[in-house]
């Protein structure tokens, strides 16, 4: 299966950027694009989240709580975007314009991949370990790891996201990063045309 764009984590950044590609499908650029996103969840750090201090999160949210209902969010306004689950990404290879993602299941290709599966060590996918770092806004003795990047882009058409780009962990951080790289990546795909995807209401 080839993708446009495969996102793979499901947590808050990867969900983010999702949900940000769902919304945009009518617009033209987004004509015939195929996006996925491996939602593997097991290794958030929102499985043992509570939030009192999340923008527009009702005060005493649980974690695990905001990552099951993220993935019916999607599904019920995006359909159009494939959720692949129970699948764990072992190796990324290639280079632009087309990867190769194997996981422990299948191998997909795709044009662009959003990596959002946070800071841990080890990192657990291979063919990136040239760009594996100390994470430059942890404290030392966590010893999380991050992928080097510019702007998010750690090299054409490979974007990290989350704490994995280097953010500090917080929900709303790693939230705007997703949304932050899907917008590039749609900006890209409107001619470099900016873009931003926002719904309002109806006029009166």
């Amino acid at each position: 299966m080839e993708f446009d764009v495969l996102i793979i984590g499901g947590g808050v950044s990867g969900m983010s950027a999702a949900l940000l590609f769902g919304s945009a499908q009518h617009k033209s650029f987004m004509f015939n694009k195929k996006i996925g996103i491996i939602v593997h969840q097991k290794t958030s750090s929102l499985q043992t989240a509570i939030f009192n201090n999340a923008y527009g999160i009702t005060p005493g949210k649980k974690g695990n709580e905001l990552l099951e209902e993220s993935k019916i969010h999607l599904e019920k306004l995006y359909p159009h975007i494939d959720q692949i689950e129970n699948e764990k990404v072992l190796t990324i290879s290639g280079e632009s314009p087309l990867f190769s993602i194997s996981t422990n299941k299948n191998i997909y290709r795709a044009k662009n991949i959003i990596i959002g599966i946070g800071a841990g060590n080890p990192f657990t996918i291979e063919g990136l370990d040239e760009y594996i770092i100390p994470h430059q806004k942890a404290a030392p003795e966590k010893n999380r790891l991050q992928l080097k990047n510019q702007d998010y882009l750690v090299k054409p058409g490979i974007y990290a996201v989350g704490t994995l780009a280097g953010l500090r962990s917080q929900l709303m951080i790693a939230a705007g990063s997703g949304a932050a790289v899907a917008t590039d990546i749609m900006t890209l795909w409107n001619d470099n045309t900016p873009v931003q995807v926002h719904d309002a209401l109806p006029k009166e």
